[in-house]
């Protein structure tokens, strides 16, 4: 029996062979330096930061190039498989701007590489896999469960490495007369790869970002076809990276010590391998330590944390870039306004080692963000955030919609506007107090400065309404009536004259402000009072002060 029966026998029923796959997925027609990147997830859960990161990259260095990003969902593992899974991956591309412009997409595949699911490309893989046997690259394993535990058992007793190799791969050396009377017997059987490697030799391979690396060659006849039929991840990524021409692969740096492996299997295949840059991970500094960010122990690991809290998505990508490019901060403070697509990302640029994720930071950069916003767009994302996790704010943002923009707009517009507001989730603690429904619910503390007396706040409060308000005050004439209202009550209306004689006076203009303030908001700090008071108007203000002096 030869070689291509006896492939045949192995894998009966593939419909075409490697040639017509070959021919039918031809050389993509992109400019020079172009590149084809891609995003691999296992639909096994929910989209970590790490994977998002990978997914900005690599989305980034194919729109810079003129090149290719597409998604591919590598569901071989179809026990581990999470329902909703890959529908919520792409949303969240989607959601961050990464979403691929080949492959999944929230539309169905796209592009002429697919399909891109890899339990739709079955008959691909065991055409190559079947090719391979013909070769003698590749063989049955007739191993059980249990022969194999036996194996790693003895080979952890004697402290061998781990795997089929040498002496241990017993089925690598069956004559194809034995393996058909297996076959014949009934017996199960999967497909490893004759590894052609010796572990004593090394390897040496550049890495896109750690650059030179020596590794010892794989010598372990790996699995490349299942069971069921399908196959492992190493193998299936060869195949598909070959026939979608994807020329880099960049992923995380968990894969480095399987470069052997993947650069032997393009070797077997006699194809040029694609090139490989592994992304250093995030981690998170933990006292004097860095651990590497946790799905179990950090909320903010889990992209949906930051729609959930609502950061934008925007100033998540900043962040990212921060990270991702030592040259990035620099570029960006010296052109704040330049779109993130003109920023020209760097493998030499990247880390070698961790990346530490700072929260904090990527707090401030949202904070920063929001602030430059025109007032309509906070508006805007805070009702989106509201209708879907807080349906109390979402009724009075639709309810008061221009007193609300209105609201965001105070001290913003200026050269260092106000920075309340670190996420959406912000915005109704932070502004509570301006909506009647919230305040009047509310058995609310005041947070009275310098002036405790109630008497005294009492006549602060009456004669301000009464003498002093006036709707139609510009700022600085609403200013100068406060300061006549400070001089009425015997307080200083000039701070350096207060400072120079304090005991002149019951206490100074700012103490009469925050009077004001307190007795409208129940807050000592609040964004520019005098824009609070013409949002709130004469009756309402009116109603306030009646309603702080009833609690006293």
């Amino acid at each position: 029996m030869d070689l291509k029966e006896l492939s045949n026998r192995l894998l009966p029923n593939v419909e075409h062979t490697r040639e017509y796959y070959e021919e039918k997925y031809p050389k993509r027609d992109l400019p020079e330096g172009a590149m084809v990147t891609r995003y691999a997830p296992s639909p096994t859960g929910f989209v970590h930061m790490g994977a998002l990161f990978a997914s900005y990259i690599n989305s980034k260095m194919a729109q810079q190039t003129n090149g290719v990003f597409f998604v591919r969902i590598e569901d071989t593992d179809q026990a581990r498989e999470v329902e909703g899974a890959t529908s919520d991956i792409l949303r969240d591309l989607n959601d961050f701007g990464f979403a691929p412009n080949e492959g999944m997409t929230l539309d169905g595949e796209k592009g002429m590489y697919g399909p891109y699911i890899q339990s739709k490309r079955k008959d691909i893989y065991q055409a190559f896999a079947k090719d391979l046997i013909e070769k003698g690259l590749a063989y049955p394993c007739f191993m059980s469960p249990e022969e194999l535990n036996e194996i790693r058992d003895k080979q952890e007793r004697v402290k061998a490495r781990i795997g089929i190799y040498g002496e241990w791969a017993r089925d690598r050396y069956l004559t194809p007369e034995k393996i058909m009377e297996k076959i014949e017997a009934g017996e199960k059987y999967i497909i490893r790869l004759k590894s052609p490697g010796h572990f004593n030799h090394k390897i040496e391979i550049k890495d896109c970002i750690k650059g030179r690396l020596e590794m010892p060659e794989n010598d372990i006849d790996i699995v490349i076809i299942k069971s069921d039929g399908l196959p492992t991840y190493h193998f299936a990524h060869a195949v598909d990276d070959y026939l979608m021409h994807t020329t880099h692969v960049i992923r995380g740096d968990e894969w480095v010590s399987s470069l052997p492996t993947h650069i032997q299997l393009f070797q077997v295949l006699g194809v040029k391998p694609p090139k490989y840059a592994h992304i250093a991970p995030l981690s998170k500094k933990e006292g004097e330590n860095h651990r590497k960010l946790s799905k179990r122990k950090d909320p903010e690991a889990a992209v949906s944390y930051y729609t959930e809290v609502g950061i934008p998505k925007e100033a998540v990508k900043i962040y990212l870039a921060t990270i991702a490019n030592s040259n990035f901060e620099r570029w960006f403070d010296t052109t704040p306004n330049a779109d993130l697509n003109d920023f020209n990302m760097e493998f030499n640029k990247m880390s070698k080692s961790d990346s530490l994720f700072d929260l904090e930071k990527l707090q401030n950069i949202s904070r920063n963000y929001i602030s430059k916003l025109p007032a309509t767009t906070v508006y805007e994302q805070a009702l989106s955030y509201a209708s879907k996790f807080d349906q109390e704010l979402e009724d009075l943002l639709i309810k008061y919609k221009d007193y609300s923009t209105a609201l965001y707009n105070i001290e913003r517009e200026r050269k260092k506007p106000r920075k309340d507001y670190v996420m959406y989730s912000d915005i109704k603690n932070q502004t509570w107090y301006m909506y009647d429904e919230l305040f009047d619910a509310l058995k609310v503390t005041y947070e009275w400065g310098n002036i405790q007396d109630k008497t005294e706040i009492k006549n602060i409060l009456s004669l301000y309404l009464e003498k002093y308000y006036h709707e139609t005050d510009d700022e600085s004439a609403w200013f100068h009536r406060m300061k006549e209202l400070a001089e009425e009550l015997g307080y200083a209306s000039d701070m350096k004259a207060y400072k120079e004689n304090p005991e002149a006076y019951k206490g100074n203009v700012a103490d009469i402000s925050i009077v004001l303030r307190v007795a409208l908001t129940s807050k000592a700090q609040t964004p520019n009072l005098y824009n609070l008071m013409k949002l709130m108007g004469r009756e309402r203000m009116q109603q306030r002060f009646e309603n702080c002096i009833k609690s006293f």
